[in-house]
């Protein structure tokens, strides 16, 4: 019981010290674990990956380029761009959207990258 009992209070000190991004990282990492998907950090180049994760910007191409939607996704532990090529906007694909993704992951200056993913948008989130 006393060992239950130190386990609450250093997890209630750590939630009342930690910050809140850090908080934040670490039940996102959780949810992403709970739900199948892989850790960002853990995937490597050419590997096909499923992430969850939550869209922290969406960029839009300029109408003088090539369309192009862009999001950052981060999992807890790493961001991962996503890039739909051909596409300027995607209903549903906003900051602050939690976002499952699948494809095979890819590296653009030393960043790792989803081209064209297929997602799902997460419900109530």
């Amino acid at each position: 019981m006393a060992s239950t009992d130190a386990g609450y209070f250093r997890k209630l000190t750590r939630r009342l010290t930690a910050d809140v991004a850090e908080l934040d990282a670490h039940e996102m990492s959780q949810t992403a674990a709970a739900a199948g998907a892989r850790r960002a950090c853990d995937c490597s180049r050419g590997e096909e990956v499923t992430v969850l994760g939550r869209l922290r910007s969406v960029a839009v191409s300029p109408k003088s380029a090539e369309a192009s939607l862009e999001a950052e996704l981060f999992d807890g532990t790493e961001a991962v761009t996503l890039v739909w090529i051909g596409r300027r906007h995607i209903p549903g694909i906003e900051a602050g959207r939690t976002v499952r993704v699948r494809g095979r992951l890819a590296e653009r200056n030393g960043a790792k990258v989803l081209y064209n993913p297929h997602y799902e948008l997460q419900c109530g989130q």
